[in-house]
């Protein structure tokens, strides 16, 4: 009996986790086109001595640009980038979970 109530407690947080996880990109790109520049790109996520990094450029030339790291079950990094700067960013160790993706905000 244990094992079947852990089997659909279980069941029950994966499906709350993958609605929540399917949703987000949509409403990610609703947000997509609000007048933001897309100035900050991802060049790469790795990991060195058990820490996390993304490298991140500023493609925007003219302009200071703003992002947000985003990472599941942990508060999501912010930070600026200085006109036409490449920039590695650490993000937390190699037990916590990777970055989904970097946000571009407004300043």
């Amino acid at each position: 009996m244990r094992r079947y109530l852990a089997i659909a407690i279980v069941a029950a947080i994966l499906g709350g986790t993958l609605g929540i996880a399917s949703a987000e990109p949509a409403s990610a790109a609703s947000r997509h086109h609000q007048g933001t520049p897309q100035c900050v790109k991802v060049a790469k996520y790795y990991t060195t001595k058990h820490k996390r990094y993304v490298r991140l450029k500023n493609l925007c030339a003219k302009r200071t640009a703003c992002y947000t790291i985003v990472v599941p079950w942990r508060p999501d990094p912010r930070g600026r980038l200085k006109k036409g700067v490449t920039k590695n960013v650490r993000y937390g160790t190699d037990r916590d979970p990777r970055a989904l993706y970097v946000k571009n905000r407004s300043c």
